[in-house]
């Protein structure tokens, strides 16, 4: 079992734009914020934010722990995608859980289901 949380981009973005449910959010208030470059880069990258939420996110980020891609994610992403069928973001997003021992904050589940090793948690049905 993982002993703390990788959040994914689209729980941080469905939390600046007040989409997540009470309990996704309950658990996102309750935890460290721990992130992928990879989702740093998906949430600042998708279009339409409104100003408010760039800024909310921006503080959120500059009190996140942003885990880069290191050898070790890099080996492990490899493996990952030599074994499943997965785009290297989320391929990375999951090495980098896996190599951290996190457990996977993401309504995104079905691209992540299959990957041994790796722990999810569904913000939305919790």
């Amino acid at each position: 079992m993982g002993t703390g949380y990788l959040i994914d981009s689209n729980a941080i973005i469905d939390f600046f734009n007040y989409s997540l449910p009470e309990n996704g959010i309950n658990l996102l208030l309750s935890i460290e914020p721990c992130i992928s470059i990879i989702t740093q880069i998906e949430v600042f990258s998708k279009k339409g934010l409104e100003p408010k939420e760039v800024k909310g996110i921006e503080q959120f980020i500059n009190t996140a722990t942003v885990y880069l891609v290191n050898e070790m994610v890099a080996l492990k992403t490899i493996d990952i995608r030599l074994k499943y069928k997965i785009k290297l973001p989320d391929a990375i997003i999951a090495a980098t859980a896996i190599c951290y021992d996190l457990i996977l904050i993401t309504r995104n589940t079905s691209d992540f289901k299959r990957i041994k090793g790796l722990e999810i948690i569904d913000p939305y049905t919790i």
